[in-house]
């Protein structure tokens, strides 16, 4: 029987790693992503030939609220039965402390704890049972983070909210967990400075990125393994080990 995995900002970073990792076991895909129409695109037609499968795309903004029933419609509209979602997209906000803005503040609690919530309570009824969802956390959901208090307290959140949902889930018999990844060789962070990336890897055990390939193996553990249930997956490389 056909196999379809959702998976939030899935043209590019983690997301797009998971989709291809996915796609490499035979999963048809529905992907969001934020702007980029023609990355998208090229991502979709790449993995669509790559892997013979169906790949859907679909522009959506996780800070709007509208966005949740554009998803809902667009999976109603084409008949799709979801076996795993991925809520992947995230949003940040690295104001200082002093001149955080209450607005932006907000827009990342909605992005990265408020939309997800209100479309999987959707998105439910178009799940099979013994379905999997399995959430982007992250380490500085548990590590502090001197950068971006939004963003590490809205992971927080995403980690309990991931444990929380296993009794609202079961009746539905759809499994959740998350994964709180490390740092990961992704676009944003191959940009940073060098010698930010090198302290950044003095810090991690294992010396050294995440790639994003071997960190999509843990998605597609947590969505086949059958009894992995509320369970938060740090993949830091030993981070706070040195």
């Amino acid at each position: 029987m056909d196999k379809y995995a959702f998976i939030t900002g899935g043209t590019r970073g983690i997301g797009k790693a998971v989709a291809s990792c996915l796609a490499q076991s035979g999963y048809h895909l529905l992907l969001t992503y934020g702007k980029d129409d023609d990355r998208a695109q090229a991502v979709a037609a790449c993995l669509q030939a790559q892997y013979n499968i169906n790949v859907y795309t679909l522009r959506a903004d996780i800070s709007t609220r509208s966005a949740v029933g554009d998803i809902i419609r667009y999976i109603s509209t084409h008949s799709l039965r979801i076996d795993a979602a991925v809520f992947n997209a995230g949003l940040t906000c690295r104001e200082p402390f002093g001149s955080m803005d209450e607005a932006e503040w907000e827009r990342v609690f909605f992005a990265n704890v408020h939309f997800p919530v209100f479309l999987l309570q959707r998105l439910v009824d178009y799940m099979n049972g013994g379905g999997s969802v399995v959430f982007t956390g992250s380490l500085m959901g548990i590590e502090p983070h001197a950068t971006s208090l939004s963003y590490g307290v809205t992971k927080a959140a995403v980690h309990a909210l991931t444990k929380n949902l296993v009794k609202f889930l079961t009746p539905y018999r759809i499994r959740v967990n998350a994964v709180a990844p490390g740092f990961v060789d992704t676009d944003w962070q191959k940009g940073k400075p060098e010698a930010i990336r090198r302290s950044i890897e003095s810090k991690i055990a294992l010396g050294r990125f995440c790639d994003p390939d071997e960190l999509a193996g843990v998605y597609k553990m947590l969505i086949e393994n059958s009894y992995f249930n509320g369970e938060v997956i740090v993949a830091d490389g030993g981070y706070s080990y040195k």
